[in-house]
């Protein structure tokens, strides 16, 4: 008995060191790859207009998981009248929703990392029909390879899910 508890012993030693190793280091998301902690210079003051994000292809989004450790993916991202927005768009028939999805329904709270900067921000579900649709349409402007999948989602208000990012 004495062994197996060392050996428990010794696997969470392990597993705390790696977390902590993945802390300081990061583990950030690569292509289609979730990561965990995002790191990057903190900017702490308003973002009034956030049209600079046209000339970015991705972001990478730092959700809080119900277990404390946290869940990041890259995502696109979509200025639209002066905000910022995030969305996941299944294709017609797929309503299953992603991890961040989840983690962003139980709490909004969220890390964006653009280029090396880092905004806390919030993420508020958008549920104006017309703001989500000219929302998309600004997104399939930016992404014209996602012309099909977003013109037969809005069609049938399937899977769109949309965000709007929001100051602390």
């Amino acid at each position: 008995m004495k062994t197996f508890g060392e050996i428990i012993v010794g696997i969470l030693a392990c597993l705390v060191l790696a977390l902590l190793v993945f802390r300081f280091t990061g583990l950030e998301p690569k292509d289609r790859r979730p990561g965990l902690w995002l790191k990057g210079d903190l900017v702490t003051t308003p973002v009034t207009d956030w049209s600079f994000t046209d000339q970015v292809a991705n972001v990478e989004l730092e959700t809080r998981t119900w277990y404390l450790i946290p869940h990041s993916v890259r995502i696109n991202c979509v200025a639209y009248n002066g905000h910022l927005y995030v969305s996941t768009v299944n294709p017609l028939g797929i309503n299953a929703p992603h991890n961040w999805n989840v983690n962003v329904a139980r709490d909004p709270h969220v890390r964006l990392k653009i280029g090396n900067q880092m905004y806390d921000r919030v993420l508020t579900a958008v549920t104006d029909p017309a703001e989500k649709a000219g929302m998309l349409q600004a997104r399939v402007k930016k992404y014209p390879a996602l012309q099909t999948d977003i013109n037969t989602s809005v069609a049938t208000e399937a899977s769109a899910r949309v965000f709007r990012v929001t100051e602390n």
